[in-house]
């Protein structure tokens, strides 16, 4: 099964930024919604940003709005994560995937690594 690939996490100060990289190939991808998710230690996976087919439209969690950005290249299959002003709390591991427009949920069970995301305070 296809799963997207994500990268560009690291070690950051608080106060720092990061982009991060998806690239998630294929029909299965490329038309749908696509969201960035996280899990920090010992919580359950949540949502953090979506945004739709044509990179028109998004929408985020309230702990990021105003901080990240997503955005995608349709051509390069590409979703992006760009992260500002991060803080000890965004620490966690990220992960993209397809979102049900309008909600914060995955709408495809298989996940890929993911990326690590450290903020030193």
């Amino acid at each position: 099964q296809v799963v997207p690939v994500e990268s560009g996490g690291g070690l950051v100060q608080t106060g720092g930024s990061l982009r991060l990289s998806c690239v998630a190939s294929g029909r299965t991808f490329r038309t749908y919604p696509m969201g960035w998710f996280r899990q920090a230690p010992g919580k359950e996976r949540e949502f953090v940003a979506a945004v739709n087919w044509s990179g028109g439209t998004t929408y985020y969690a309230d702990s990021v709005k105003g901080r990240f950005t997503i955005s995608r290249d349709g051509a390069q299959n590409t979703v992006y994560l760009q992260m500002d002003s991060l803080k000890p709390e965004d620490t966690a591991v990220y992960y993209c995937n397809r979102v049900r427009w309008g909600t914060r949920t995955n709408s495809l069970d298989a996940w890929g690594q993911g990326t690590l995301v450290t903020i030193s305070s």
